[in-house]
């Protein structure tokens, strides 16, 4: 994209201008999304099974004349919706954080400075730099345009692109402006340019454009559910039968058996609130928001959930050379003549260039677009800008006429100019082999100038070659090959090392997650970055060409020892991760430019880059790099694997904790003992396990051996079969703890409510232990002292107050069907707590091979 510089004529508008028209105007954004969000949540809350359950259980003691059990259950229901409620807009606050960063970005013309601004702060008459890859973020007039197509199929349903002009003075006071047709100035909001460059002047912003008055939205919404969330939903599906099922033969049980139905009701909404795992979809919506914004806070944002998941289970990462390992911030290093090879080391040679160089810098230049930015035309421009000041060689006063834009077919970029004399000259500057072709150079003279070539490109250095010639009168020709060209010299450009990606590249292999870079550069410049990066050379470099020769399976062959790529076609990046695929690699691929998007979409992580990216590489990505170091890219991985694991540790310890409380409300009425868990009781249990899934696991410390074990696989589930057994048997022996305590006070006399206390005393504190131990897993007893288990302790401290206040207070205490407790009984609560927790860890660490 090029920006035309700022004349004295196009300043653009003030910020007092701007800030009006969007007081009169409003921001450019087509919906509020948070709109009636509260409302939206509440209704889905009220159609949650639990909620549902937890109103019959309450309308059944009302009718029982149980007037303060009925209110109980009541409060219960609002302290539910409460904590959803709590929940969900926590979540929503995260997303709304990532979607500010995930704004479209425009660069306009404010006071005279080209701006980086969020696409929402267009107002008409600004003036908007666009270019290839851009999505459109307002209607307006192209007042200039340099091969200028656009897709405005989302407006027409055309799918071809259509031509672009610039706007012209006769086409003042037409018709309203409608997309579709070629040769239009007009440019609308959601249509994609696809070729060209040009200066935008905006005439409408959001609903006022055509997007928005048809009602549209900018981008598409993916609404398509993840395998995660495929997966979660059948263990739902099942628990929700299972409870039903077990709801009704638990009231025909009782109500045959006892002949109190209404008790059976109440027994059987307590087993079906006890087996429904409400927690599961709800700790996957956190832990998705919170994980995604946790992945932008170190520069990452995933705009699409399921790449969280896919994060964690790379085994390769396809990385771009320039702005990715290195800090795009070229330098102009070498000038390279005949007869010439000067270094340039600093500042201080920009005084003293030789002559003989004059001519190589001056059409390096006039190959350049100023304003641009090309960080390589920068520095052709910054150099020249002071060498050759004061010289013939410099040329304000020239005119661009023509531009030849670099192509698959040549890659090398052409600018024609018109000096005010009338003579007209053409620049060109692009890979060596490309404009050696344009010169028409025959073998001989390119074997002479071939290890020049590649003497710079062993020293890291990025290789352009210049070439320029006169242009004749007439119509410009259709391709640049069609001008004659004269061969004027290299130049060698310093892009340096990130100083993060050594230790990053180590940090990833180190991971089993093997690193390849694919650029576009010289084959020797990418492996002498890649040896500096430390990413394996031994198999040396394929490049573009050689690709193009081989077949599938010779290319699959190559690719299992190659790992750097050079001259490559952005088209050829598809074919890459699809053969990566083939060898059966998790693919994260990173890519910014409109011909990489197929490569993103197709890889499992497409990886953007959101400063110099297209718009459209960024809609087909599943994450943006928002400061595109590669160190972020390796952070984004750790990110994804704890995420993981917490989701993961979170999933065991709900079933865990579902078969105590499902067996002590169903089991004591088929044995024939008074009910243990009535539906308070359930709720109150309830109360603990909610915040626990979505705080406690979802800032647990990572482990500390999380970057040195291999990849998960791809098609390993969430609860795989050995964390499913190691929940199901903490489950068991806390339920066989606590029913046992239940049946052995009954049996020395204890009252029934005496009985219960004691039983769900022992459940709350063998489910907080249950926390500490899955918590604590892998990583020590002494990571519950650490700052991450802080909100492990706040639950528990406040489940225990809760539980103290409900024995202490003798209305509450009458209402739950409790009663106090023998001083002699907690210490068997106690005993048999720590012993059911002492075996359970034991236990638990041998299934998990204490890793």
């Amino acid at each position: 994209m090029t920006p035309t510089p700022a004349t004295p004529a196009r300043q653009g508008l003030s910020e007092a201008q701007a800030r009006e028209r969007r007081a009169r105007f409003g921001p450019n954004v087509l919906e509020d999304r948070e709109q009636q969000g509260l409302l939206q949540t509440l209704r889905s809350v009220a159609t949650e099974p639990m909620f549902l359950l937890l109103l019959l259980a309450a309308a059944v003691y009302l009718l029982l004349g149980d007037l303060g059990e009925g209110l109980l259950l009541s409060f219960f229901a609002l302290l539910t919706v409460g904590l959803v409620v709590l929940q969900e807009r926590r979540s929503a606050h995260a997303l709304d954080a990532l979607r500010s960063l995930a704004q479209p970005q425009v660069r306009l013309l404010r006071e005279g400075r080209w701006q980086r601004r969020a696409a929402s702060e267009l107002v008409p008459g600004d003036l908007v730099a666009v270019g290839e890859g851009d999505r459109v973020s307002a209607d307006g007039r192209l007042l200039e345009a340099t091969g200028v197509s656009a897709d405005e199929s989302l407006l027409t349903g055309e799918s071809v692109p259509v031509r672009k002009r610039p706007w012209q003075a006769t086409d003042a006071g037409g018709a309203a402006p409608s997309p579709g047709g070629d040769d239009s100035p007009w440019l609308h909001a959601g249509t994609l340019l696809v070729a060209g460059h040009g200066l935008l002047e905006v005439d409408a912003t959001g609903r006022r454009t055509q997007l928005g008055r048809i009602g549209a939205s900018l981008a598409g919404i993916d609404s398509s559910s993840t395998p995660l969330q495929l997966q979660l939903r059948r263990v739902v599906q099942v628990f929700g039968g299972a409870a039903l099922g077990t709801s009704l033969l638990l009231l025909l049980w009782h109500g045959w058996r006892e002949g109190d139905w209404l008790q059976g009701l109440l027994s059987g909404i307590a087993i079906g609130m006890a087996l429904l795992p409400e927690e599961f979809p709800m700790a996957l919506t956190v832990f998705l928001a919170l994980g995604a914004w946790r992945l932008a806070r170190i520069q990452v944002l995933a705009r699409r959930p399921a790449v969280i998941e896919a994060l964690g289970s790379a085994t390769l990462l396809c990385v771009d050379k320039t702005g990715t390992l290195t800090e795009n911030r070229m330098s102009l290093r070498r000038l390279c003549v005949p007869g010439l090879d000067l270094s340039l080391q600093g500042p201080a040679d920009e005084a003293a260039l030789p002559e003989a160089l004059h001519r190589l810098l001056e059409f390096g230049m006039l190959a350049s677009r100023r304003g641009g930015a090309d960080p390589m035309d920068q520095a052709v421009l910054r150099r020249g800008d002071a060498g050759l000041a004061g010289s013939e060689h410099l040329h304000p006063d020239w005119t661009l006429l023509h531009e030849y834009p670099l192509s698959p077919a040549l890659l090398a970029f052409s600018q024609v100019w018109t000096a005010p004399d009338g003579q007209r000259w053409i620049a060109a500057k692009g890979a060596p082999e490309a404009v050696a072709d344009l010169c028409h150079l025959d073998e001989a003279r390119w074997a002479e100038l071939r290890p020049q070539v590649q003497a710079l490109a062993e020293a890291g250095l990025r290789v352009l070659a210049v070439a320029a010639g006169p242009v004749g009168p007439g119509a410009m020709p259709p391709q640049a090959h069609d001008h004659r060209f004269e061969w004027q010299g290299l130049l060698g450009f310093e892009d340096p090392l990130r100083a993060s990606v050594p230790a990053a590249v180590a940090q990833a292999r180190a991971a089993g997650v093997q690193v390849a870079m694919i650029t576009g550069d010289h084959a020797a410049t990418a492996l002498a970055i890649a040896g500096q990066a430390g990413i394996e050379v031994q198999a040396g470099a394929l490049t573009g060409e050689q690709m193009a020769a081989l077949d599938d399976a010779a290319l699959d062959q190559a690719l299992r020892r190659v790992r750097v790529f050079a001259r490559v076609m952005p088209e050829q990046k598809l074919r890459l991760v699809q053969a990566f695929q083939r060898l059966g690699e998790t693919v994260a691929m990173t890519g910014d430019g409109v011909n990489d998007a197929p490569a993103l979409k197709a890889a499992h992580v497409g990886i953007a880059m959101g400063q110099r990216g297209t718009d459209v590489a960024r809609e087909a990505a599943g994450l943006v790099l928002l400061d595109e170091d590669f160190g972020r890219i390796v952070g984004g991985i750790r990110m994804g694997r704890r995420i993981f694991d917490n989701l993961r540790r979170v999933m065991a310890y709900i079933v865990a904790i579902h078969v105590p409380i499902a067996g002590l409300a169903l089991l004591p009425v088929l044995l024939g003992l008074p009910p243990l868990l009535m539906p308070a009781h359930v709720v109150l249990t309830e109360m603990v396990i909610d915040p626990i899934c979505s705080l406690a696991f979802e800032g647990a410390p990572e482990h500390p051996r999380l970057m040195q074990r291999p990849p998960r696989r791809r098609d390993e589930g969430l609860l795989a079969p050995r964390l499913l057994l190691m929940a199901l048997m903490q489950g068991a022996l806390l339920l066989l703890a606590t029913l046992g305590l239940y049946a052995w006070a009954l049996e020395v006399g204890r009252s029934t409510e005496q009985a219960r206390t004691l039983a769900l005393l022992a459940l709350t504190l063998g489910n907080l232990g249950l926390v500490g131990l899955d918590l604590s897993l892998g990583l020590g007893w002494r990571s519950l002292l650490g700052p991450a288990a802080r909100t492990f302790w706040a639950v528990s401290a406040a489940a225990l107050l809760v539980l103290g206040v409900a024995l202490w207070l003798p209305a509450l205490r009458q209402l739950l069907h409790l009663a106090l407790l023998p001083w002699g009984d907690a210490l068997w609560l106690l005993g048999s707590t720590a012993a059911t927790l002492l075996v359970t860890g034991t236990l638990t660490a041998r299934l998990q091979g204490r890793d």
